[in-house]
């Protein structure tokens, strides 16, 4: 019987964290560890639940708090792969609380690289970056970009990358990057643009649509990324960053279009237009050539398909969403 690979998913109560362990595990040969600075959440965020296998163990550490306990567990367990989702994410709330941004995305990124690097059985680390970490772009980005972020969370991000770079170039740590678009899914943060107008419109509530809906975002299912992510593990040439994306973008209001039209709503009389964010950047489409070519990753969920399977979602689950809070609530 041929051992299982073992990987170790840090964030892995994230919305894409969970879906990349539901995909290791479906796959069948890895064994895998979750570490999260959260308890477990129930099935309906962590669709893994519904393998019930003895391939999957969590581990309750917080990344910020006890890094030793962490590395210790990657040391003990001589796991040939480490997968980071672990993040403060959202752009809007860094603005109020800066130094939390920082402290998990730059401060602590940097501790788990310095003890990744000594670590020689270490096959791969995968790092999930942000396309934030560019700013608003003029036409098709590239891996190459130079950064240029325009709010703390992107700042953080792109502070932490270039500590990881530091790492590679000295040592040798075995990373890949990934850069992707704006992900959705079954299973995502309630408070997040489609699941939330989902749940509005079933509510009978008003969609809010910043600046009119009018930025454009490259929005790509959930396990079209982890499978890209899953790619570079096993594939991916260290050093190296890779994009994934849909192959074009879409407006905001043309997604909420598509949910109405899903759902038997008149867009006109559900959605309204309220002052744009701050740092709001007007588009993201970049280029994922390199992940397409080298990696042999092409994107498969269609929009439709994949705001057809948040709907099924969102009533499957209908009342315990009525139980959970809409809205963003921050954890230092």
């Amino acid at each position: 019987m041929t051992e299982k690979k073992k990987v170790v998913v840090i964030g892995s109560n994230s919305f894409s964290g969970s879906d990349f362990v539901d995909l290791l595990l479906e796959q069948g040969n890895y064994s895998v560890v979750g570490i999260s600075r959260s308890s477990e959440k129930s099935e309906l965020f962590l669709p893994y639940k519904r393998h019930h296998t003895p391939n999957f163990n969590f581990y309750h550490i917080d990344m910020n708090k006890d890094m030793p306990k962490i590395l210790n567990l990657i040391n003990d367990l001589q796991a040939e792969y480490v997968v980071n989702f672990a993040a403060q994410s959202e752009v809007g709330p860094s603005w109020k609380n800066p130094d939390h941004w920082f402290e998990t995305n730059a401060v602590s990124i940097t501790k788990l690289a310095n003890g990744l690097k000594d670590m020689k059985f270490l096959k791969r680390y995968v790092h999930i970056s942000s396309p934030e970490v560019y700013g608003t772009c003029e036409g098709i980005v590239k891996e190459d970009a130079p950064l240029n972020p325009s709010t703390p969370y992107a700042a953080s991000k792109a502070a932490g990358d270039l500590s990881l770079f530091t790492y590679v170039k000295n040592f040798n740590l075995p990373m890949v990057m990934i850069r992707s678009t704006n992900v959705y899914g079954a299973h995502q943060q309630l408070f997040k643009i489609i699941p939330r107008s989902v749940i509005y419109l079933k509510m009978g509530k008003t969609i809010e649509l910043h600046g009119g809906g009018q930025a454009v975002k490259s929005y790509i299912h959930i396990r079209d990324i982890s499978k890209g992510e899953l790619a570079a593990m096993e594939k991916g040439k260290n050093g190296e960053i890779y994009h994934l994306s849909p192959d074009s973008g879409i407006a905001i209001k043309d997604v909420v279009k598509t949910i109405c039209g899903k759902m038997g709503k008149d867009f006109n009389q559900v959605a309204k237009t309220v002052a744009e964010r701050l740092g709001q950047d007007k588009a993201y489409v970049i280029d994922s050539t390199k992940a397409r070519t080298e990696l042999g990753w092409k994107n498969e969920v269609s929009i439709e398909q994949g705001i057809k399977g948040v709907v099924e979602w969102v009533e499957k689950y209908w009342d315990l969403i009525q139980k959970e809070p809409l809205e963003y609530v921050h954890k230092a």
